[in-house]
């Protein structure tokens, strides 16, 4: 089972956050690394993260038609102070 981390960007849908993970890779002709990015839908059951924490994410059956990744823990609290 391989657990992801990353970044909320969005909490707008009911139950799901949008996480962003972030993966540095060397190219392979210029050894120049680069950093690719990825968005996933992931279940939320108590709607808990807030934009900006730091999550991690395991993989499940598919619960939607794009969310196949459910919330595991909140790593670190970043959400948008008011």
């Amino acid at each position: 089972m391989t657990k992801k981390k990353g970044r909320v960007v969005s909490n707008s849908p009911d139950k799901t956050i949008v996480v962003e993970v972030k993966r540095t890779v060397k190219h392979p002709l210029y050894k120049k690394y680069i950093i690719k990015r990825k968005k996933f839908y992931v279940h939320d059951e108590n709607n808990e993260a807030t934009v900006g924490d730091l999550v991690q994410i395991v993989p499940v059956r598919p619960i939607s038609k794009l969310k196949r990744w459910r919330l595991d823990k909140i790593i670190e609290k970043g959400g948008e102070q008011e």
